[in-house]
């Protein structure tokens, strides 16, 4: 919000001495962020005058329209001639008062202004908009000075524009919507300063007439509990708004549109209550105040013709939607420049209401900003009444006896506050009377009642019998003050924040990384190492990716939690598995140009938990308690950490040194393999099996056990999946259940023989659908102490080898830890190795 200190003067009596430091200083006290204080009378350097537009000569031949002016500029360049100046802008003409930066001036960015030629003509100087000297973001047009100004051509444009004033760019925060005001602000520098304040908004209205101003039903009391509405006939259509008004809105950051409109955002920035002007002749039959019905059509101010949502608030009239409430006017009932008379209403609608409705429709107007951060509910006869003496003042016409006031606002609710929780709460000792003060001062209503804990010990923030209660009343202002933690932060904020002791907690002895973080660490270590890429998906999905992936109607990852207010409507779901996300951003990148693919994340997945219900309330008046938490706990869905990878591609390129090798399913097992290893997993307790497991190929997939448990499963996934996501054939993945893994049991130091080793290869032709590594485990329990290492490096099938037979190669490694081994010890291991594969599986040497 931008806002001038001269305006905030006519409410509070800032010291006229007060440094612009000492004022940022004060706001920032307040918990009011101060983007900059700009003194726009150091904005704009040199010559900046007032002229007058004498000739104006249309320049045709070139991409878009050119003007050649000649301005009269009094004397200010010296000659007393007309000024010939190019200007491209369409909205002044011959007569005009305008704004004129004569060569040798410098605009805000450091823009310098100098003669030259440009389209053909010489051009000495420049017509300003509002945006060009920064007083704004206008820059559809130049500044056309109202008639009534009484400066002449050669005057310092400065006062004319408001480039006298000091101006506060302010950042406010969403629950303190009533600093969006000069009510607001003045009221906060006020407190902060120790300086009277005048509220404009406690000035006389009269109230509520029996016969109203415009015939008005409202059917939705709860989304607008208050509307008010006063009439004005005979209105100058002509009349242009006040110079004073302007500068203010300009500075502000508004477009001057016409009187009665320009009367609506002045208020808006005075009060802080927005409000819209009607034409009163545009509208047909009564007005109605309803929720919009699905699908419902209006054309906003802004041309843009908008669906309306079922929750959205329109006013109608015989005719349907004339106004999408709260947000934005419609096109047929607008002030326009013949309009003479004038509706203005002002009421009060549902902050929340407003909100989705200004972000459904992407409709951020100051109005709607203001609404969704809490307006006065007790302003709209006082806006009114100053928005039609304003109107009357400078634009004439009548105002009707008739005033409109539907009013449903409930009370407010009574606070009840501990005198002392501000002190418990901050360890700040605020005497009881300090307290009081503090929260008279904001407009509270404050009841002391000494005895009230003592005969009620449970009440809010309790901890000694003896302490005295305050019933507090927040004022209709304050809709952010509704919890007894509100109006502390209230004795806190203006007592000073300077006053709370910094002192940083004793930080415990720290104990490195947890067992979790390492292994993640050791995990993701692992697999970078093998070339893998970690992406970080959202872990959102769409509903239909169960179908995508080929779940089973039984299958546990099917039911997802689904999200209340979801980012996207098309992704409402938070994954139950990794690899929908993962193999989403393999196709990404693979339409990128990307061919060659290895990816891997490391994420929680989201199982809802069966009849979880909902969790209990729980305010913030306390610290819940235990079963509350207990409670609240078993709602939230389990939260596993997984880690999955894809593959596709080549993991091996070629080249002049050979073809390269593509990515396939032994890959995927291997990448869980290393997985499991990083996880600090003796290979012993690990088998790897067939498996039949959705999304996963049935031939080609994978389960990983660990101590007999599934965890995981790796694979080359099936065919109709990869259609239905786009991706290549033989794309692989594997995923891994980590919380599914035991905890890494503790290892000596493993001993390092000086002795030499003994190799032995072994080929055992078995059944094809015997495992490899089934074979293995019964060689390494035959093998005995003596054998260190066995590889399989062979798979062979062939004829030779007999139908339905494979020959399984090892490189068997024997070594003792205290002699060389004698080649009739290794041999009698061998031995012991292949007969109990021959005993477990039918294993017979190759050849033999």
């Amino acid at each position: 919000m931008r806002v001038s200190v001269s305006w905030l003067r006519e409410y509070v009596d800032l010291p006229a001495d007060l440094p612009t430091g000492d004022l940022e200083q004060a706001l920032v006290d307040l918990g009011i962020e101060v983007d900059a204080v700009e003194d726009l009378r150091e904005s704009v350097t040199g010559p900046l005058v007032v002229g007058e537009v004498l000739e104006i000569e249309e320049l045709t031949g070139f991409k878009k329209p050119i003007r050649f002016c000649r301005v009269d500029v009094g004397a200010a360049n010296g000659t007393g001639e007309p000024q010939e100046i190019v200007c491209g802008a369409r909205n002044f003409a011959p007569g005009d008062k305008v704004v004129v930066i004569l060569p040798g001036g410098v605009l805000p960015g450091d823009f310098a202004i100098g003669a030259r030629k440009t389209y053909g003509r010489n051009s000495h100087g420049m017509i300003c908009s509002a945006k060009e000297l920064g007083l704004g973001d206008d820059h559809s047009g130049i500044i056309v000075l109202p008639a009534d100004v009484a400066a002449k051509p050669g005057d310092d444009a400065r006062p004319v524009v408001g480039l006298d004033e000091v101006v506060l760019e302010l950042e406010v925060t969403p629950d303190r919507g009533y600093a969006l005001s000069v009510r607001g602000l003045a009221r906060e520098l006020s407190l902060a300063l120790g300086v009277p304040f005048r509220d404009p908004g406690l000035a006389p209205a009269p109230a509520g007439t029996t016969e109203p101003a415009y015939p008005v039903r409202v059917l939705d009391t709860v989304g607008c509990d208050r509307f008010a509405a006063r009439l004005v006939r005979g209105v100058d259509p002509t009349a242009r708004t006040p110079g004073w008004m302007q500068r203010r809105l300009t500075v502000a950051g508004i477009r001057s549109i016409s009187l009665p409109v320009d009367i609506t955002n002045y208020v808006m920035l005075e009060l802080g209550q927005p409000m819209h002007a009607f034409d009163a002749e545009r509208i047909a039959g009564p007005l109605v105040v309803r929720r919009a019905e699905a699908g419902e059509k209006l054309t906003t101010l802004d041309g843009v013709a908008r669906t309306l949502a079922a929750e959205d608030m329109v006013i109608c009239d015989d005719t349907g939607p004339v106004s999408l409430a709260a947000v934005m006017g419609g096109e047929t009932s607008e002030v326009v420049a013949s309009t003479t008379d004038v509706l203005f209403e002002a009421a009060h609608w549902d902050p929340a209401m407003v909100g989705r409705t200004a972000r459904r429709h992407k409709l951020f107007s100051e109005a709607a900003k203001r609404w969704e951060r809490g307006v006065d509910p007790a302003l709209p006869l006082v806006a009114i009444e100053r928005a039609v003496r304003l109107l009357v003042e400078h634009g004439g016409g009548t105002v009707g006896e008739q005033i409109l006031d539907l009013d449903h606002v409930a009370p407010r609710t009574p606070v009840v506050l501990p005198a002392d929780l501000p002190s418990r709460r901050v360890g700040v000792r605020y005497p009881t009377e300090r307290v009081v003060d503090i929260l008279t001062q904001v407009g509270c209503v404050v009841t002391r009642d000494a005895d009230r804990l003592a005969e009620d010990p449970g009440s809010v923030g309790a901890t000694t019998g003896d302490a005295e209660v305050l019933t507090v009343t927040p004022p209709s202002w304050r809709p952010d003050l509704t919890d007894p933690a509100d109006l502390v932060e209230e004795v806190v904020r203006l007592d000073g924040y300077d006053r709370v002791p910094s002192v940083l907690p004793t930080a415990p002895p720290g104990r490195g990384l947890t067992a979790r973080q390492r292994r993640r660490r050791a995990i993701a270590r692992s697999l970078a190492d093998q070339g893998y890429v970690e992406v970080l998906s959202q872990p959102f999905v769409a509903p239909q990716l169960a179908d995508q992936l080929g779940l089973p109607a039984d299958d546990p990852r099917r039911p997802a939690v689904r999200l209340a207010n979801p980012l996207s409507e098309q992704e409402p779901l938070l994954r139950t598995t990794l690899l929908g996300p993962l193999l989403e951003a393999a196709r990404r990148n693979l339409g990128r140009g990307l061919r060659d693919l290895a990816l891997y994340e490391i994420g929680t997945v989201f199982h809802p938990r069966p009849d979880a219900g909902t969790p209990p309330a729980m305010g913030v008046d306390r610290r819940p308690t235990d079963a509350e938490f207990a409670a609240a706990d078993a709602v939230v869905p389990a939260q596993p950490q997984h880690v999955a990878v894809v593959l596709t591609g080549d993991v091996e390129p070629a080249g002049w040194w050979g073809p390269g090798r593509q990515a396939g399913w032994a890959d995927a097992i291997e990448a869980g393999r290393a997985v499991l290893a990083a996880a600090e997993l003796p290979a012993g307790r690990i088998e790897v099996r067939a498996a039949d497991h959705a999304p996963w190929h049935p031939g080609r997939c994978a389960e990983l056990l660990v101590d007999g448990v599934v965890v995981g499963h790796a694979g080359e996934l099936h065919p109709a999946v990869l259609a239905g996501l786009e991706l290549p054939r033989r794309t692989c993945a594997m995923e891994l259940d980590l919380d599914a893994l035991p905890a890494a049991p503790t290892v000596p130091a493993p001993g390092v023989s000086g002795f030499p080793p003994a190799l032995i290869d072994v080929a055992l032709v078995v059944d094809e659908s015997v495992p490899a590594e089934q074979v293995q485990r019964a060689l390494v329990e035959g093998a005995g102490e003596l054998l260190e290492d066995v590889r399989l490096f062979d798979v062979y099938v062939s004829e030779q080898v007999g139908a339905g037979r494979k020959s399984l190669a090892y490189k068997l490694t024997f070594r003792a830890p205290d002699r060389t081994l004698t080649v009739e010890e290794a041999v009698a291991a061998r031995d012991t190795a292949v007969a109990r594969a021959a005993a477990r599986h039918g294993a017979t040497l190759r050849g033999a």
